[in-house]
C-alpha cells in the first residue's frame, strides 16, 4: 500500500522518437533493463544510490531530482558518477519540481546539474528540462 496516492511506480512512456523512448516515474527503483538505451525522468534523488540503479539499467540518460545537493554534494554525487559509465546525467532544480513525483519533474523541472556526458550533448542548466530532452531525442543525438 502507497502512502500517498496517485504517485505512479510503473514506468509511463511521455515521449518516442527515433527509436527511444523517455520513461517518466516517481522512483529510480521503478527501472530495469527493459528500459536499456532509453531515457528516465525521475523524482528520485541523484545520490550514490540512484546512480547505481541507473548504471545497472544500462540506459542511455537519466534525469534525477538534485534534492538541494546537500552536503558534498551528495544529492547529485550518483549523476557525477554516471560519466564513467557512459550515461548522461542531469540534475533537477529541487525547487522547480518536487522531489519523488517523476511527471512533475518532467512537466516542470529546471536542470540545475549536467555531468560531462548530457553536456556534449547539449543539455544545459538552468533551461526546461522536458524542451530539452524532446529535442535531442527527436533528433537522434541520444
Amino acid at each position: 500500500m502507497r502512502i500517498v496516492d496517485g504517485h505512479a511506480t510503473a514506468p509511463a512512456a511521455v515521449h518516442r522518437s527515433a527509436g527511444r523512448t523517455v520513461w517518466v516515474m516517481d522512483s529510480i527503483a521503478f527501472g530495469s533493463p527493459a528500459l536499456r538505451g532509453d531515457v528516465i525522468v525521475t523524482g528520485s534523488h541523484g545520490g550514490i544510490s540512484a546512480g547505481e540503479y541507473a548504471a545497472s539499467y544500462g540506459i542511455a540518460m537519466v534525469a534525477c531530482n538534485d534534492a538541494g545537493q546537500g552536503k558534498n554534494a551528495a544529492g547529485i554525487a550518483g549523476l557525477r558518477a554516471l560519466d564513467r559509465a557512459g550515461v548522461a546525467a542531469v540534475g533537477i532544480a529541487h525547487d522547480s519540481a518536487r522531489i519523488g513525483d517523476g511527471h512533475d519533474t518532467w512537466d516542470n523541472g529546471v536542470v540545475s546539474f549536467v555531468n560531462e556526458r548530457a553536456r556534449l550533448l547539449g543539455i544545459r542548466p538552468g533551461r526546461p528540462l522536458k524542451s530539452q530532452i524532446v529535442a535531442l531525442v527527436d533528433r537522434g543525438g541520444i
